[in-house]
């Protein structure tokens, strides 16, 4: 136990350390050269992505017309729904308002993109407005295809032990009411995720990590039947991750259904059906069903001709260079965030590495320049397996973990630190990312 004290003093020292290395990221990024051009930018998403860029590129560039598109008047700080839909966070906690973040000499369009022309580089939106750009970022972020899950819409949530935590706060609190009372009743509790790539994968095994422990700290796990189903055949995508996944769900009585898609949902038999790695329908009682819908790009995407024509075909991400982010037939276009046709990086923190990387390029191109920063796939998830003890998982595109604080953070142990990594130490980093601080 005093090892075990001794090991968490030395990451936090490590951790105050690195927030102290963060605060000074401002002074190093004002003291780039302001580079004076007249280039028409537009950046489709006022996420965590656009955001982030449009703080920095207003740094680096004198002159220049940067537009962002953006129907939402809200700015949702998307890893904190796990914690609302374990009833640990209120639904206030990941939500702001999306004009607190732009800086000024940003133009905020409050509307959907209709249609992106590449050839003659325009972008029209739904209200009718059309602009010309001279180059052009896409971090529209991603659609929840709800409707790909028969029988299932938003407003059962909430209801008939029916949860979905990533359609936002509201939903996110609704899911603990559901899952709340499965920890009060006891039964039969199904976690799902979908075919499809995902935004924090971890996500689906965090909320069934937490579930349990609620139902442990409330002395009701005897009466609880936990499954996890996942279409995949593995339980995270990095091997020596899923292995570990594997092991504590095998000590926690977390019982997988492994090759399992969810397709539809009848909720006044409380019975979802899947298919499995065959194609045969299998039915699955639930008490507590958490669902996590099939996940694609938006659908001006399919339409622009900006997708992947032999990759994601049914989803619709940006055919990018995974090293660049720069779109492979058209050069004044980058992805960045969760649209990105790369093989890692949905989250927030693959954010964070992935927008100095098209901002050095954007601006060494407007110079008449190469850009030479690179993304290797840098994806994080302080992955929670119980309230006050999660994993800092951190890899790359070759599935290489990648630690931050290596000999002080072990990436595959359950560790206090790296739950305060996720708890409370994340959103200040994130909302440095917002202002372009991090």
């Amino acid at each position: 136990m005093k090892e075990d004290f001794r090991t968490d003093r030395r990451a936090f020292l490590a951790l105050a350390a690195a927030g102290g290395a963060a605060v000074a990221l401002p002074g190093q990024t004002a003291r780039a050269q302001a580079v004076s051009t007249s280039a028409r930018i537009v950046i489709i998403g006022a996420g965590a992505a656009g955001t982030a860029l449009a703080n920095r590129l207003v740094r680096r560039l004198e002159g220049a017309q940067i537009t962002l598109i953006d129907p939402r008047a809200e700015h949702l700080y998307q890893p904190g729904l796990s914690l609302v839909a374990a009833g640990l966070k209120p639904p206030g906690y990941v939500v702001s308002q999306t004009t607190d973040w732009l800086p000024r000499g940003v133009t905020l369009i409050p509307d959907r993109v209709a249609a992106v022309d590449p050839e003659i580089r325009t972008v029209d939106t739904e209200g009718g407005e059309s602009l010309s750009y001279d180059y052009l970022v896409l971090a529209p972020g991603l659609v929840l295809d709800h409707d790909a899950i028969e029988g299932f819409s938003l407003d059962m949530v909430g209801r008939d032990g029916i949860g979905a935590l990533y359609a936002g706060p509201d939903y996110a609190a609704r899911t603990w009411e559901a899952a709340s009372r499965f920890v009060e009743e006891g039964g039969r509790g199904l976690f799902t995720r979908p075919a499809t790539e995902m935004k924090c994968a971890g996500a689906p095994l965090k909320h069934t990590f937490l579930i349990d422990d609620r139902l442990r700290r409330a002395g009701n796990r005897g009466a609880a039947e936990i499954v996890y189903a996942a279409p995949q055949g593995a339980l995270f995508g990095v091997p020596i991750v899923a292995e570990k996944v594997r092991m504590l769900f095998g000590d926690r009585g977390i019982e997988t259904r492994m090759n399992h898609t969810l397709q539809a949902i009848d909720p006044g038999r409380k019975i979802a059906t899947f298919t499995d790695a065959d194609g045969f329908a299998r039915e699955e009682e639930y008490d507590y069903l958490h669902v996590i819908p099939p996940q694609r790009a938006p659908q001006f995407m399919f339409d622009s001709g900006l997708a992947w024509a032999d990759r994601w075909t049914d989803q619709g991400w940006a055919e990018v260079d995974p090293a660049t982010l720069r779109h492979a037939r058209y050069p004044e276009i980058w992805a960045v965030g969760d649209v990105a046709g790369v093989p890692k990086g949905k989250t927030a923190a693959s954010v964070k590495w992935q927008v100095p990387v098209v901002e050095d390029h954007l601006v060494a191109t407007i110079q008449g320049g190469e850009g030479t920063e690179t993304y290797n796939g840098y994806t994080s998830c302080p992955l929670i397996t119980r309230i006050g003890r999660a994993m800092l998982i951190e890899f790359d595109y070759q599935n290489n973990l990648t630690p931050s604080f290596p000999g002080i953070i072990a990436p595959l142990e359950e560790l206090w630190i790296s739950w305060l990594m996720k708890e409370i130490a994340l959103k200040a980093t994130y909302n440095a990312m917002l202002r372009g601080d991090a």
